[in-house]
Formats: C-alpha cells, structure tokens, sequence
C-alpha cells in the first residue's frame, strides 16, 4: 500500500492573504479617490517612490484600479489588480513596504500644503466683444437676406424645393445650398471650406473679414446668371 504523505491545509493561508488584500483595497481606495479629486480628473496614475521601490497607484473612474509594487530587485507585485490576488509570499514582501508608501503618498500631500495660499483671485477686466458680435452679425445678416432673396428666385425659377447655385470669384468657388424656405447655406472654397452662412454657427470675423467684401462679386455672378436666362428666354417665340 502506497504511503500518500498528508497535504498541507491551504485555506487557512488563503483566508489570510484575502483579509489583507481587501484591507489594502479599503486604504489604498482612499488614496486613489483623494488622487482623483487632487488631480482634477476621473482616470490617471502616480508613482511613489520609497525606500525598497516604487509604488504605482492607479485609478478609474475615482476608483482603484491596481496597486503595483515595483521592488528595486525582483519582478513587480501588484498589491491590488482586476485580476487575480497576489501569491501569498508576493504579498509579504510589497507589505513590508507599504507603511513606507503610506509615507511617501503623506509627504506627496504635504508638500502641497499652502501651495495656493498666494494665488491671486482678482484679475484684469475683460474687454467685451459686443461690438464685434453686433458688427458680425449685421454683415452676416445683409448677406443671409440677400442669399436668401437669390434662393427664393431660383426656387420660383427652377421649380424644385431645393438646389444649388455655384459661381467662381476671382478663381474661389462659391456655392449657394437654398431650398423652399432660403438659404441653406453659402460655403467659399468647395468642400472643406469656409461657410459665410450656414445652419449651425455663424462664421468667424477674420472669416467675414476677408470674404465679405468678395460677396459682390458673387452676386454680380449671380445677375449675369439671371441675364444670361432673359436672354436665352427672348430668343424664343410663340
């Protein structure tokens, strides 16, 4: 009969590295919801440095992600992950270095004390920029009546609820979108280009500034247009 030799209980041993792992998780929780709140955002890390190595708290969503022990010889432990728990003698060994993270995490806060205490809360007085948006917007709206005076005679002319009306100024592309209802939009410089008006946000001033005064040519585009269409129509007899 074969003498099978007794196997060591493992439990008792598992139980114990379980009890200090979610001790661990509970402080160390602590710290990465005050790194979170320090560092003004949900996801991120920071590094501690100590004695026997580096400690590694990293954080999402305010909570704790891991804690990695980084020794300075010998392969990282991490304390805390998503994972699985450290080996039992893995454990033991970042736990003897974890008063010393504790340490380095105070002094980290420490340092920080007073570090606003001089930081002025009265600043300059802002200049407004009403009159820009009021100038912008009266140019920007001369131009939307006029597109929107062009859309209406096209739409009269052509029949249809919607269409395009594209001319090129001084070798620039102009396009005018319009429907039953106005102007759609008026885009300068084809696809990817700079839109005079649109549906979404009015345009910037240098934008106004440099294609406003081209706007006449557009227009003047848009009489020949006309013209031409008057002409072809006398041609024709009943």
């Amino acid at each position: 009969m074969i003498d099978v030799a007794e196997l060591e209980d493992t439990e008792a041993v598992a139980a114990r590295r379980d009890e200090i792992v979610a001790a661990v998780r509970d402080h160390a929780g602590r710290v990465a919801y005050a790194l979170a709140k320090l560092q003004g955002g949900d996801y991120g890390q920071r590094t501690f440095d100590t004695d026997r190595g580096k400690w590694t708290v990293k954080y999402e969503a305010g909570d704790l992600e891991y804690l990695r022990f980084s020794p300075k010889s010998g392969s990282d432990i991490y304390v805390i992950s998503t994972k699985q728990p450290p080996e039992p003698e893995a454990l033991a060994t970042a736990m003897r270095d974890y008063e010393g993270f504790v340490a380095s995490y105070n002094d980290h806060v420490a340092s920080l004390d007073g570090v606003l205490d001089d930081v002025p809360t009265e600043f300059p007085a802002l200049a407004s920029t009403d009159g820009v948006v009021a100038e912008r917007d009266r140019i920007v709206g001369r131009i939307r009546e006029v597109c929107d005076s062009i859309a209406h005679a096209l739409h009269r002319y052509e029949g249809t609820d919607y269409g395009t009306f594209t001319a090129r100024v001084d070798g620039t592309r102009w396009e005018l979108k319009w429907d039953d209802e106005g102007a759609s939009y008026l885009r300068v410089g084809g696809e990817g280009g700079i839109y005079l008006l649109s549906q979404y946000e009015p345009p910037a001033a240098p934008d106004i500034r440099e294609l406003a005064p081209a706007f006449r040519g557009f227009v003047e585009a848009y009489n020949e247009h006309v013209g031409e269409l008057e002409s072809d129509l006398a041609t024709v007899e009943l």
